[in-house]
């Protein structure tokens, strides 16, 4: 039997006719609650379309069918506001499901995780459990893994809590979406150091895994979703479980999720091309950005009908500035007053129904003035030239419909007769930024020579300049007014001149890893912005001292 897309062709006419008196009942019955009957027809529709589905053999359409069967029966005639929610996710998934059909007959191809996305809105309003990213996707996960080597350390437990704050700082910054790949960065080594001191332990599978996944959403720039954050956010409290705990065993479907971020990136990065081949899975067909703009294809409304609404719209606003031509010129009537009043009322809730919503708050704005003019008030040219700059406002929101974009992007603006002082603080502000730069290249600089030296098995003509450039980072600080900052760099210094430049004997891998910590924690402090925006992240000179005191140098109380 022929099944899944190459079959919907044959049931493609009976299905969506299905379809469109499901919407047309469901439709009646939202206007008459009252009306059991049209609540029935609704269901009766979803059962029949859910069997059609079942049949051929259309896996992510006929569950989504059997969501909103689900969802239909639990309705009662005579629904009340309680129920608006339910009622207007069912709405929406029998829209998006056509939609769905539509490009499935048209492309013979199938990615039932574009409708994961709808699924969940309506089990968000019917209460129930949310399904994972991973959904769709299936992995080998108890696969052996590659050996690797194992860092040696005197207290597991204590390093462990270290590497957990240093991973906090950086889901933190991921959360709040404050520079998300210097966050990722810092969640991506607390993941590593704790895959290699954890050693042997079931545990360390979850925290390799996690790192692959961060590369991967850094290499592949995928999306901040909440789904994603909240997946980062629940393996901190796995790391809290798992510290301290030799028979911990992570949760298969947490690891699932973490591997579906792998596949789905196409990540070139070591750790992911690791990952593919100890596990045996492949990248996905797909990438997150196609995935999202389908979802937004098949969520909103067709290009042509976007097509269309522009070129109305457009339409409308030559009718309005020929409306102001003719009150810049003195030659409008009470008439005109009128009309313009009429237009900008109309332009103004369409452009809301349309998601431009700054765009008709534009107009809205303008209202009051105009039906003044219309009622005899004094036209000024001030009142004129507002009313002309929001009609040129939303003109350049319109152009950009066709496209999907909802920008509202505005210049900053300047007070008269503050100009030389705003120019004076920008200046100060560049060179702010310059100073950070150099910082964050000096500490660069370091970790890489740190890195050789490792490798070179202590040569230390690869450290000969990394005090000096520390100690100029320390004092780029100072000028900074970061204090703290600054006392933490020159600490690193002084155990990079006085424990591996001034001894004969090389620091262990696990000083060496933790000198590494201290100076990712630094660096991470410059790229989030810290320097010029010290709330942003509060605790991460708290990560950058607990390494340094790890490594054994005082510090002022």
């Amino acid at each position: 039997m022929v099944t899944g897309a190459t079959s919907l062709s044959l049931v493609r006419d009976e299905l969506f006719a299905t379809i469109e008196q499901a919407e047309l009942s469901l439709e009646q019955f939202i206007g008459e609650r009252s009306n059991g009957h049209l609540l029935q027809q609704a269901v009766e529709g979803l059962q029949q379309i859910r069997g059609t589905l079942k049949l051929i053999e259309l896996t992510g359409a006929e569950m989504l069918a059997q969501e909103m069967l689900d969802q239909a029966n639990d309705i009662p005639a005579g629904a009340g506001n309680e129920r608006d929610d339910q009622l207007s996710a069912l709405s929406s998934a029998l829209y998006v499901l056509r939609r769905y059909l539509e490009s499935v007959d048209a492309n013979r191809q199938e990615i039932p995780e574009l409708l994961l996305p709808t699924i969940n809105e309506l089990r968000r309003a019917g209460g129930q459990a949310l399904l994972p990213e991973s959904f769709f996707f299936s992995a080998r996960l108890d696969q052996p893994r590659p050996p690797r080597a194992q860092a040696a350390s005197d207290d597991v437990h204590a390093d462990g809590r270290r590497l957990r704050h240093m991973y906090q700082v950086g889901l933190l910054g991921y959360i709040r979406e404050q520079n998300a790949v210097a966050s990722l960065r810092l969640m991506g080594r607390a993941m590593e150091r704790l895959d290699s001191l954890l050693g042997e332990q079931a545990a360390a599978r979850l925290c390799w895994m996690a790192a692959g996944a961060i590369e991967a959403i850094i290499d592949g720039q995928l999306l901040p979703r909440r789904s994603r954050k909240q997946l980062f956010s629940r393996l901190d409290r796995e790391l809290k479980s798992l510290l301290g705990n030799p028979g911990y065993e992570p949760p298969r479907a947490m690891l699932k999720e973490l591997l579906y971020l792998v596949a789905l990136a196409d990540s070139k990065g070591e750790r992911c091309e690791q990952l593919r081949e100890a596990l045996s899975f492949t990248s996905l067909p797909f990438t997150d950005y196609m995935l999202e703009e389908e979802y937004q294809r098949l969520a909103g409304p067709g290009h042509a009908v976007l097509r269309s609404l522009s070129s109305a719209i457009r339409d409308e606003l030559t009718a309005v500035k020929d409306l102001l031509d003719l009150i810049e010129r003195g030659s409008a009537q009470g008439e005109s007053f009128g009309n313009l009043h009429a237009v900008l009322g109309k332009l103004g809730k369409t452009l809301g129904m349309v998601g431009l919503t700054s765009a008709g708050n534009a107009l809205q704005a303008q209202m009051p003035v105009v039906a003044s003019w219309s009622e005899g008030g004094e036209v000024t040219g001030e009142a004129l030239n507002r009313l002309a700059e929001a009609v040129l406002y939303v003109e350049s929101m319109v152009a950009s419909l066709e496209r999907g974009e909802r920008r509202d992007v505005r210049p900053q603006e300047v007070l008269p007769g503050q100009e030389a002082e705003s120019f004076a603080t920008h200046q100060l502000a560049e060179a702010r930024i310059v100073v950070v730069d150099e910082a964050q290249a000096g500490l660069s600089l370091a970790k890489r020579a740190i890195t050789a030296y490792l490798e070179s098995s202590g040569d230390k003509l690869h450290l000969a300049n990394v005090p000096v450039t520390l100690q100029a980072v320390r004092g780029g600080l100072w000028f900074l007014n970061q204090g703290r900052a600054a006392m933490l760099v020159g600490a690193c210094a002084d155990y990079i001149q006085s424990k591996m430049l001034e001894t004969t004997q090389m620091p262990s891998e696990q000083m060496l890893e933790t000198l590494a910590d201290a100076l990712t924690s630094l660096e991470y402090y410059l790229e989030a912005g810290a320097v010029l925006r010290p709330e942003t992240t509060p605790s991460v000179l708290d990560l950058a001292e607990e390494s340094v005191r790890a490594l054994g140098m005082p510090l002022p109380a």
